[in-house]
Formats: structure tokens, sequence, C-alpha cells
């Protein structure tokens, strides 16, 4: 097939995943501005590559004619996640919109395949609209934890390096590599709660500092220079003492100051 018709065949492909990773990250997004812990943690995409997609065809003895029916990974999102129960989270996430539809799942997490890779698998339906019109999709997802990833690049590389035939003693590393990581995945789920408080305390910090840096900023183009800069002393004073309770009242006070300069409007 000439390349120009390869770009015209995987071009709604890679329409499919610039378009859902859009929508995972404003899940992300959308649980940041409520507030709430997100079961993402990041999402990339990526269409297969030519010489990936032929060699796949020549191992499952695919031809042309049927490459997109047998074929379902051309498109492929790959979903990170913190924490085991997380996977889970977003394969029901996944399963209740309505702008997707999973016709197919292996769950790899629960039986480690024998290399000892691990992670759950979706196939979804998913329909973007080309200047040919409407075409429906598979596309395929991976969702996996952070330390679930690291060891599936790992493998990944090693394929390439030893052309799919790694040589037994690696393979065992691997394999113990996948083991050490089932532990380091429970030992996390094991104080996911703290470590989620945590992660929460430390953004609130991080936002209110922001607002406070702010509301300085604006306050210096309208206010006494000399009074913010008695305001910015005290409050580097408070951030020294690390006193969060005395930060958010220092905050809520510099709210109202703000607000009776009109400064928390300025940009």
């Amino acid at each position: 097939m000439e390349i120009q018709l390869w770009r015209e065949l995987l071009a709604p492909y890679q329409l499919a995943v610039d378009e859902l990773e859009v929508k995972f990250n404003h899940i992300i997004r959308e649980c940041h501005l409520k507030g709430s812990y997100s079961p993402i943690e990041r999402v990339e995409g990526r269409v297969k590559k030519i010489s990936s997609i032929l060699d796949k065809m020549q191992k499952k003895d695919v031809n042309m004619n049927n490459l997109e029916e047998k074929i379902k990974d051309i498109a492929g999102i790959r979903i990170i996640c913190q924490f085991v129960e997380d996977i889970y989270r977003v394969v029901e996430m996944i399963d209740e919109r309505s702008d997707m539809t999973i016709i197919a799942q292996k769950d790899y997490i629960k039986t480690a395949k024998n290399t000892g890779y691990r992670s759950y698998h979706l196939i979804v339906e998913y329909e973007v609209n080309t200047l040919k019109g409407a075409k429906k999709l598979p596309v395929e997802i991976q969702i996996r934890t952070l330390a679930m990833d690291f060891w599936a690049t790992v493998e990944h590389s090693l394929h390439y390096k030893y052309s799919h035939h790694i040589p037994e003693y690696i393979q065992d590393k691997l394999i113990n590599a996948s083991n050490a990581i089932v532990v380091l995945d429970q030992e996390m789920s094991a104080v996911r709660d703290e470590i989620l408080d945590a992660q929460n305390a430390f953004s609130v910090k991080a936002n209110l500092i922001s607002d406070i840096l702010h509301n300085l900023q604006n306050l210096y183009r309208v206010g006494n220079r000399q009074e913010v800069q008695r305001i910015q002393e005290e409050f580097y004073k408070i951030y020294e003492q690390d006193d969060m309770e005395q930060l958010i009242r220092f905050g809520h006070q510099l709210d109202i100051i703000a607000e009776g300069h009109g400064a928390q409007s300025l940009h």
C-alpha cells in the first residue's frame, strides 16, 4: 500500500486518539476543580506505527482486506493510575459512558500473563466524524498502575532489543520484578488513605499559597507599596512557621483586603 493510502487509513484512528485523550484529561481536570481525587493520574495515546501493523498482520496472517476487522489495537490509549483500586474504578467510569461501548475486556491484573505482564485491557467502540462521514472504530484502552507501567515499558524495550526472544535469565528477572511490583502495589493500597490525605493536604496548601501570591501581586498594582511590602513580610513569617491554620486565616484576611481594593478580579 502506498504511504498516502496508509495515512488516509490511519487518519480516523488518530482523530479517535486525539479526542479520547482530551476526554480523559478532562476527567482529571473536572475532579481537580471539584476538589475530589482523580482515579486517573495521566493519559497517553498513540496510533500504531505502520511497521508494527505489518508485523502483526504477518503474525496473525491478516491481509489488507480484513485489516481493520482483525486488528483492534491500531488506536491505543494508556491510562495510568496510582492504585490498583483506581483501575477498576476507571473501568466502571468507561462502562457508564454513552460515547463509547466496551466490546471486549481482559483482566491481566488478577491473572497475569506468563511473562509477568499486568494490565487491564479494554476494546471500546468509538465513533469519529470525518469528511467522509461518521465512522465507528475499535480503540484499545490499557489501564495500569505507575509501577505496572514502568515494568511494561522496560519489557517492551527488551522485546525490541532481542527481537521478541528475550534470554531466559532476563525473563526470570522480569518475572521476579513483576512479583515485586505486585507486593509494592499491595503495600501502597494498604496505606492508600494516608497517601491520599497527604496529597490532598499538599494540594490545598499549594492552592492557598497560589491565591495569596496572586492577591499580593494584584495589590502591588493598586495599593500602597509599603503596606503591601509589610503584608508580604508577614506572609513569609507565617509560611516559615509551617502553620496551616495561621496560613488559612492570613489568606482569608488578605482576601478581604484585596476585595476592598478591587484587586481580586485583576489579571
